[in-house]
C-alpha cells in the first residue's frame, strides 16, 4: 500500500464514521476517537503484544455495560486507530477504507460492551 498522510487517514476515519449506523455514533458519549502511527509501548505492554503482532485499533475505557452511573470526572474513553498496521493488511484504497470502517465499528462495539465472540458473530452475519 502507498504512503498515506495523517490528513488522508483522518479523512477516511471521518468518512467511515459517516457511513456507520448513526444511532451507534450518536450514542458515543465522552469518547475520543484518535489516530496514531502504531500502538505505544504502554498499549503494547498492557495487551502483552509480541513484536510480530499487529494491532489495528484499540478501545480503552469502561464499556457501557460495566458502568454504574458514577463515572463523572473520569477521563474520556478512547478509540485509537493505528495507521501503519492498517496499511500493512490492506492492498488497495478500497480495502484500506473497508478496514478502517471495520476496525472503527469493532472498537465502537467494545464501547457498547460487546466481546470478541459476539463481534465476530455479528460480522459473519453481515457478510
Amino acid at each position: 500500500m502507498h504512503e498515506l498522510s495523517d490528513e488522508q487517514f483522518d479523512a477516511l476515519i471521518t468518512r467511515a464514521m459517516d457511513e456507520l449506523p448513526q444511532q451507534y455514533i450518536k450514542g458515543l458519549k465522552n469518547v475520543a476517537i484518535v489516530m496514531a502511527d502504531e500502538p505505544n509501548e504502554h498499549q503494547r505492554s498492557k495487551l502483552q503484544l509480541r513484536g510480530d503482532q499487529l494491532l489495528l485499533g484499540l478501545y480503552e475505557g469502561v464499556p457501557l455495560t460495566h458502568r454504574g452511573g458514577n463515572e463523572s470526572g473520569i477521563l474520556p474513553d478512547k478509540i485509537s486507530l493505528f495507521k501503519y498496521p492498517i496499511l500493512a493488511v490492506t492492498y488497495s484504497e478500497q480495502s484500506l477504507f473497508e478496514q478502517i470502517k471495520r476496525t472503527l465499528w469493532h472498537e465502537i462495539a467494545h464501547y457498547y460492551g460487546l466481546d470478541h465472540p459476539r463481534i465476530h458473530e455479528l460480522e459473519q452475519k453481515n457478510r
